[in-house]
C-alpha cells in the first residue's frame, strides 16, 4: 500500500500544495471552506495521520501516549489504565485515554485523532477486525501495540490473556465438586475474548468427560433483564443448570444481582476478579489475571519499540489462574 503524498491531498481537494501545506501546517490565509475540502481528502487518503511519522523521523516527541479502551468506566480497564499511566510516567509521558464503546468506528475515530496530535505511540484494545488504517502510520514508524484482544488484519505487537485456559479450569473446578449441568454466560459471540473464553468453556467440558451443553450456553451482549430471562430458562426447567461460568466481571455482577431475588442460587465461577469479591457471601469463585501486569508488559512492550527494538511483532500470553472463594462449591448438584 503506497502511503498518501501531499500531491495525492491537492489533486483529490483540487487545491495546490501550498494551499494543503498551510492546512497542515495550521497556517492562516486559507478559506474555510478550502480548508474544510483539503481535511476531507486528508482523512479520507489518510495523510494527515503521517504527521506523527514525521514527528517520529525528526526524532522529537510530543511526551504522550494513545490508550484506546471499550469504556474506561469498568473497573477492568480502569485498573488496565492505571498500570499503563504508571509506566509511562517512568518513561517521561502522559497518556490520553479514549473509550471506543465497542464500537469499531469510534475505536479508529479515535485511533486517528490520537495520530493527528503525534503521539509517541498508540496501544489499542481493539474493537473491530479492521485495523489496515493504521498500516501507514506503522509503517513509517508509530508503534502500536494491540492488549486484551488481538488485531484483525495486520501484524502487530500483542499481549494476551490465556483466555482459554482460564475458561477450561472454571469448569474443571465445577466438574471436581460434583457439577454435570454447568452454563456458560458470555459477551457478544463477536468480541475475541468472548469467543475464547467460550471455546475454554467447550475445552473444559471435553476434558471433565462432559457433552458440551448448548442449552446451557448463552451468548451476549447481556444486560439486567437479559440475564433474569436467561436464569430463568437454566434454572427453572425439568434439567436445570447446577452451576453457572460468567464471561467476564460484568455478566458476573449481573447474575449476582439476579440471583438476590431468587430462592435458590447455582454455583458460580466468574471470569475476571472484581471489587469485593471476596467479601461477598459466599465469596465469588474467580478466574482471575493480573489486569496490572497486561498493562505494563503492553506499556513496555511500546517503549522498547521507541527505544529501537526492532525485533519482528511479539504475542505475550499472560496466565490465569482459578481463586477458589466458595461459591464454586455451592448450589444443588446431578
Amino acid at each position: 500500500m503506497r502511503r498518501a503524498t501531499m500531491s495525492d491531498v491537492a489533486r483529490l481537494a483540487g487545491v495546490s500544495i501550498k494551499t494543503v501545506s498551510r492546512v497542515v501546517n495550521d497556517e492562516p490565509g486559507v478559506h474555510p471552506a478550502t480548508a474544510e475540502r483539503v481535511l476531507a481528502a486528508i482523512d479520507q487518503l489518510g495523510f494527515r495521520r503521517n504527521l506523527s511519522a514525521r514527528n517520529l523521523r525528526r526524532g522529537s516527541s510530543t511526551g504522550t501516549l494513545g490508550l484506546i479502551l471499550e469504556d474506561v468506566a469498568n473497573p477492568f480497564y480502569s485498573q488496565l489504565t492505571r498500570a499503563v499511566e504508571e509506566v509511562a510516567r517512568s518513561h517521561g509521558r502522559q497518556v490520553l485515554t479514549g473509550s471506543s464503546d465497542e464500537d469499531p468506528g469510534r475505536e479508529r475515530e479515535l485511533a486517528l485523532e490520537f495520530c493527528a496530535r503525534r503521539v509517541d505511540g498508540l496501544l489499542v484494545v481493539p474493537a473491530g477486525m479492521q485495523h489496515g488504517y493504521l498500516v501507514p502510520e506503522m509503517r513509517a514508524g508509530m508503534p502500536v501495540v494491540f492488549l486484551d484482544r488481538p488485531a484483525g488484519d495486520v501484524v502487530a505487537d500483542t499481549v494476551l490473556v490465556d483466555n482459554i485456559g482460564g475458561a477450561a479450569e472454571a469448569v474443571r473446578h465445577l466438574a471436581e465438586q460434583g457439577h454435570r449441568r454447568i452454563a456458560f454466560l458470555g459477551d457478544a459471540p463477536d468480541i475475541f475474548t468472548a469467543a475464547e473464553r467460550l471455546r475454554g468453556f467447550r475445552e473444559g467440558c471435553a476434558r471433565a468427560g462432559l457433552q458440551y451443553p448448548e442449552d446451557l450456553v448463552a451468548m451476549g451482549p447481556h444486560d439486567e433483564h437479559s440475564v433474569a430471562g436467561v436464569l430463568r430458562r437454566l434454572l427453572d426447567g425439568r434439567n436445570p443448570a447446577t452451576a453457572i461460568v460468567s464471561g467476564n466481571n460484568r455478566i458476573t455482577v449481573l447474575l449476582l444481582r439476579a440471583f438476590a431475588q431468587r430462592p435458590d442460587r447455582p454455583a458460580l465461577v466468574g471470569f475476571d476478579d472484581f471489587e469485593l469479591a471476596d467479601l461477598l457471601s459466599p465469596p465469588v469463585t474467580v478466574v482471575a489475571h493480573d489486569v496490572a501486569l497486561l498493562g505494563r508488559a503492553a506499556a513496555e512492550l511500546l517503549f522498547a519499540r521507541l527505544d529501537g527494538d526492532n525485533s519482528p511483532p511479539r504475542r505475550v500470553v499472560l496466565p490465569a489462574r482459578l481463586v477458589a472463594r466458595g461459591s464454586g462449591e455451592v448450589g444443588r448438584k446431578t
